[in-house]
């Protein structure tokens, strides 16, 4: 079953990259891999469900993505802004773009209430009270610090994947997302 699991959520994830969520035939996608629409079906319930794997998995690859950059900057401060910028950078792959961006909240909705996004929110406010506490980042609530960050995170990301040129919107957000984090600090940067 895991197995079939696998397979679906790898053709579903290319044939919406490729056609998106609309135009993506499950008859054809269940056709690639030598399975029926019964075990899309057993599986994800319907298209949606299976729409709601691919972008967990995806989401979820983007977060280990941000980490790992984050995990490569010194200090924990600057390490929390990479992550961010990371995230919102990844708005330009195509695949995140079309699925996770574009695809994912008009099917899906609010993905700040997504699992992932929880996820990360979680993490996020761990973080903040560690810098909180460490007198990095100014004494406010590290739950509101943590939502502010993380919905400025992904809105943004949401903003260059909408845009008409998203190459050009990029380096804007990001000088945005910057000035509007480095508020939370203690010190000026």
């Amino acid at each position: 079953m895991e197995e079939n699991r696998t397979k679906l959520i790898g053709a579903a994830r290319k044939a919406f990259a490729e056609k998106g969520y609309s135009a993506a035939s499950m008859d054809d996608l269940t056709a690639a891999v030598g399975l029926t629409r019964g075990a899309l079906y057993h599986n994800f319930g319907d298209k949606r469900g299976l729409l709601a794997a691919v972008v967990h998995q995806i989401d979820t690859e983007m977060a280990f993505r941000a980490k790992a950059i984050g995990e490569g900057v010194a200090g924990d401060w600057n390490a929390l802004l990479a992550e961010g910028i990371a995230y919102i950078e990844m708005a330009l792959d195509p695949e995140v773009q079309r699925i996770v961006l574009l695809d994912g909240p008009a099917v899906l909705g609010d993905p700040s209430q997504w699992p992932s996004q929880s996820h990360c929110l979680e993490v996020t406010r761990i973080k903040v009270e560690r810098l909180i506490a460490d007198g990095i980042v100014k004494p406010v609530d590290a739950e509101a610090a943590a939502r502010l960050l993380s919905g400025t995170a992904l809105n943004a990301a949401l903003w260059v994947a909408a845009s008409d040129n998203p190459k050009d919107v990029l380096p804007k957000v990001i000088e945005a997302f910057e000035a509007f984090a480095t508020g939370l600090l203690a010190r000026p940067a």
